[in-house]
C-alpha cells in the first residue's frame, strides 16, 4: 500500500496515490478525470477550478485536513483579484496535495460538460396555473368617499373576476400608488390562488395591460442531478429547459452517504442545503439566460425529489432518514414563499414540494404517479423510475404498492472504471458479435457506428471518451450474450472465450473496448459486480412488490428516469434488470418525475389530486422484508439465477458458460458462496 496521499475525484469517483507536492491537475490527468485547462497550468485561464472537501468520508474511509492541499499562492490571489475566484474554489494548476484530499470537480470545470438527459415528454395537460393575470381597471380616489388604494384594487378584482378577500404584503403596497398613477388607473395583477384554504395573494403589478408572460419552474431534483424546465404559465408552453450537477455529489455520491456525512460533521446538514441552493439558484440563472428573461417573472416553482433530498433542501437534517423507522419530518405537500428556500426568483415566488410517500419513496414517486397514473391503469403496471435510488411502484385500479431501492450511481455511469455522465463522446450503444467477440458501438453526439467508414473523422472533437449508463447496460447484457461474460458474473479468460479482448487484470479478467493509443476503455470484473448489485436491487425491488401483489407476472413495465428514454428493454431482460415481459409492453416514460411536476405546476388541481393519490399508495419497506436478500441473491446473477424468464427465453439464447475453474477465488460465485457461510 502507497504511503503517498490519497486524492480522490468527484463526482467521478477517480482516485490514485499521489506523492505531496503533485499539483492537482496533474493528479487529475494521469487518472483521466475531466478537469478542462487552457494555459496548460500557468494559472491564467482558470479553467481548472476544483473545491476541496474537508471533514470525515466514512464511504471512502478518509479524514481530509484543512491543510490537504498547499496554501493559497499568490497566483491564486491574483487571479481572484481581477476576476474572482467562487468562495472553496482553488485553481488545479496551483493547489498541489499534501495529505489524503477529496475534490470535486464542479461541472463549470469539466471539458466534456453535462449533457443531463432528462427530455420533456408531451403530454396533454389542462391549463390551470396557480398564477394568473388580471387587468382591472380600479376607481379613482374620491374625497366624497374616502378609501385607500389598495381596497378599491381589490373592489376592482372582485367586482371584474370575482376574486374575493385578496390580499397583498407590503412590497405591493410600496409600489401600488406610482403604479395605479402611471398606468392611469389601468393596473395589471398577478395572483397567486392557493388550495389550501390561504386567501388570493397579490404578486406583482404593472401599470396598464402587462403584454407579457409570468413563468414557473417545474425541477426535477435529483441525487445526481437538477433537471427544470422553464413554463410560460400563460401557455404551459415549455420555453427553456436546463440541467446540472447536483453539488451535494461532494458530499457523497449516494443518498446514505450524504446522511452519514451530516451525522458525522457538525452542521454537515447545513452545509449540504447550502449547496444545493446555490445549485438551484445556479440552473434558474441558466434557464433564465437560455430564455432571455429576467428572474423576477418567475413567480412559481415546483420541486419533486426523493426524501433525504427533500429534507436537504427544505433545510430539515435527515438524521431520522438515515435509521428505521425513516420517519420523515413531514410527508404531506409544502407550500411556502420561495424567498424562505432562499430561491433567486420574484421576491413573492411561490414554492410547492409535492408529497413524499415514505422514508423511502418521495415527491419524485409522487410525481411520477401523477404522470404515469397506474391507479387508472386496467392492466397491472410496473413503473420503475431508474436512477441513483430507483422508486418502484406496482400497480392497477385496485391498488398501487411502492417502494425505494438503493440501486446507487453504477447506472449513471458513476462507479464504472471507464464510466461517465451522458456527455458527447460517451458510449451509449454496443454490438458484440457473438462469433468474432469484436465490439462496435455509438457514441453520444455521432449517429455513426464505430466500425463505419468515417466514424473517427466524425468523432474527431470528442474523441471516445468513456461508457455513459445505457452504455454499460448494453455493454453487460452484450457480453453475456456473447459469451464473455457467465451467470455468476465473472469475465472468462481469452482460452475460455476464444479471443485476446479478454485479458488478466490483476486477480480476475477484463474486455478491451477501445483503444486508442494509450488511452484503452474496458470493463473490468469490478464493473460487472457493480451493475450487478445496482439491477439485483431493482429487480428485488420490482420482485418484492409482485409477491405482494400475489403475482409472477406484470402486464407492462415503464421506465422512467434519467436515461429511462435510453435503455434498450432486451439488455434491460438480459441482464435481469426488470421482470420477464413482452417486450413490446416495456415502454419509455422519459423523465416522468419531471413531467409530473410540470403537470403540478400547470394545473393546481392536479396538487390536489396526486396528494389524495399519494395516501391511497401502500407503501413497503425493503429493509424489513425477508423475502428482499433472497430476491437479491438470486437476481445477482445475470439475468437471474431462480427466475425462468421464458419470454426473454425464447427471444435470444444464452450461452450456458461458467468460467470459475475453482481456483478463482476472487469471483463473484466464490464471494456469494463465502457470503452465504
Amino acid at each position: 500500500m502507497s504511503n503517498d496521499p490519497l486524492v480522490i475525484f468527484t463526482p467521478s469517483g477517480k482516485r490514485g496515490h499521489f506523492p505531496v507536492g503533485t499539483p492537482v491537475l496533474t493528479a487529475a490527468r494521469q487518472l483521466g478525470v475531466d478537469l478542462d485547462s487552457v494555459c496548460g497550468g500557468r494559472g491564467i485561464c482558470s479553467k481548472c477550478q476544483v473545491q476541496p472537501s474537508f471533514g470525515d468520508f466514512p464511504k471512502h474511509g478518509v479524514t481530509v485536513q484543512e491543510t490537504a492541499l498547499s496554501e493559497w499562492n499568490s497566483v491564486e490571489q491574483r487571479y481572484d483579484d481581477k476576476r474572482g475566484l467562487p468562495k472553496g474554489r482553488r485553481l488545479g494548476c496551483q493547489a498541489t496535495v499534501q495529505s489524503d484530499v477529496v475534490i470535486d470537480v464542479p461541472e463549470t470545470s469539466q471539458v466534456h460538460k453535462q449533457v443531463v438527459r432528462k427530455r420533456v415528454e408531451a403530454r396533454d395537460i389542462t391549463l390551470d396555473p396557480a398564477i394568473r393575470l388580471y387587468y382591472v381597471e380600479v376607481q379613482e380616489p374620491d374625497m366624497h368617499d374616502p378609501s385607500g388604494d389598495l381596497q378599491r384594487l381589490t373592489a376592482a378584482l372582485k367586482s371584474e373576476w370575482g376574486i374575493e378577500d385578496v390580499k397583498a404584503d407590503l412590497s405591493i403596497l410600496k409600489q401600488l400608488q406610482p403604479i395605479l398613477r402611471k398606468g392611469e388607473w389601468k393596473i395589471t395583477c398577478a395572483v397567486h390562488h392557493s388550495r389550501d384554504g390561504n386567501l388570493p395573494h397579490i404578486l406583482q403589478i404593472w401599470p396598464g395591460y402587462y403584454e407579457g408572460s409570468v413563468y414557473g419552474m417545474a425541477v426535477d431534483l435529483g441525487s445526481t442531478t437538477i433537471a427544470g424546465h422553464l413554463c410560460d404559465l400563460r401557455t404551459g408552453e415549455v420555453v427553456a429547459s436546463s440541467g446540472l450537477m447536483n453539488p451535494q455529489i461532494r458530499f457523497g455520491e449516494d443518498l446514505m452517504s450524504r446522511v452519514s456525512y451530516s451525522m458525522m460533521n457538525a452542521g454537515g446538514a447545513d452545509e449540504m442545503t447550502a449547496a444545493v441552493r446555490e445549485g438551484m439558484n445556479a440552473l434558474f440563472t441558466q434557464v433564465a439566460a437560455e430564455a432571455e428573461i429576467d428572474k423576477s417573472l418567475i413567480f412559481d416553482a415546483v420541486f419533486v425529489c426523493n426524501p433525504v433530498m427533500h429534507h436537504l433542501f427544505l433545510g430539515i437534517d435527515p438524521f431520522e432518514l438515515g435509521q428505521a423507522p425513516f420517519a420523515l419530518a413531514t410527508s404531506d405537500a409544502v407550500s411556502l414563499p420561495a424567498q424562505a428556500l432562499d430561491l433567486n426568483l420574484a421576491s413573492t415566488a411561490q414554492a410547492y414540494l409535492l408529497p413524499c410517500i415514505a422514508g423511502h419513496v418521495g415527491a419524485d414517486a409522487a410525481a411520477v404517479a401523477l404522470s404515469e397514473a397506474p391507479n387508472k391503469s386496467d392492466n397491472l403496471v410496473l413503473v420503475v423510475d431508474v436512477g441513483t435510488n430507483a422508486e418502484i411502484m406496482l400497480g392497477n385500479t385496485e391498488k398501487v404498492l411502492a417502494c425505494s431501492s438503493p440501486t446507487g450511481p453504477a447506472f449513471e455511469g458513476a462507479q464504472i472504471s471507464s464510466g461517465q455522465r451522458a456527455a458527447p463522446g460517451a458510449i451509449e450503444r454496443v454490438e458484440i458479435d457473438p462469433v468474432t467477440k469484436e465490439p462496435r458501438f455509438q457514441v453520444i453526439g455521432c449517429e455513426l457506428w464505430s466500425d463505419e467508414d468515417g466514424f473517427k473523422e466524425a468523432i474527431a472533437a470528442t474523441g471516445v471518451t468513456g461508457i455513459c449508463g445505457s452504455g454499460i447496460i448494453e455493454l453487460v447484457a452484450e457480453m453475456r450474450l456473447a459469451g464473455l461474460v457467465d451467470g455468476p458474473g465473472l469475465i472468462g479468460s481469452p482460452e475460455q472465450t476464444g479471443t485476446d479482448r479478454c485479458f488478466l487484470d490483476g486477480r480476475t479478467h477484463s474486455y478491451l473496448v477501445w483503444q486508442d493509443g494509450d488511452r484503452q476503455i474496458t470493463v473490468t470484473n469490478r464493473d460487472i459486480r457493480e451493475i450487478q448489485m445496482a439491477k439485483a436491487a431493482l429487480y428485488s425491488g420490482a420482485r418484492l412488490l409482485m409477491d405482494k401483489f400475489g403475482t409472477d407476472e406484470v402486464d407492462r413495465v415503464v421506465l422512467a428516469g434519467a436515461f429511462g428514454a435510453h435503455i434498450s428493454p432486451k439488455h434491460a431482460m438480459v441482464l435481469g434488470m426488470i421482470p420477464d415481459c413482452p417486450l413490446d409492453r416495456v415502454t419509455s416514460a422519459g423523465n416522468a418525475a419531471g413531467t409530473g411536476a410540470r403537470i403540478a405546476l400547470l394545473n393546481k388541481e392536479a396538487r390536489t389530486e396526486i396528494e389524495q393519490t399519494v395516501r391511497d399508495i401502500h407503501k413497503i419497506e425493503t429493509a424489513i422484508e425477508p423475502r428482499f436478500q433472497e430476491h437479491f441473491v438470486n437476481a445477482s446473477a445475470i439475468p437471474n439465477s431462480a427466475e425462468p424468464f421464458p419470454i426473454l427465453n425464447s427471444i435470444v439464447t444464452l450461452p450456458d458458460v461458467n468460467f470459475n475453474t475453482g481456483g478463482g477465488d476472487s469471483s463473484n460465485a466464490a464471494r456469494r458462496r463465502r457470503r452465504r457461510g
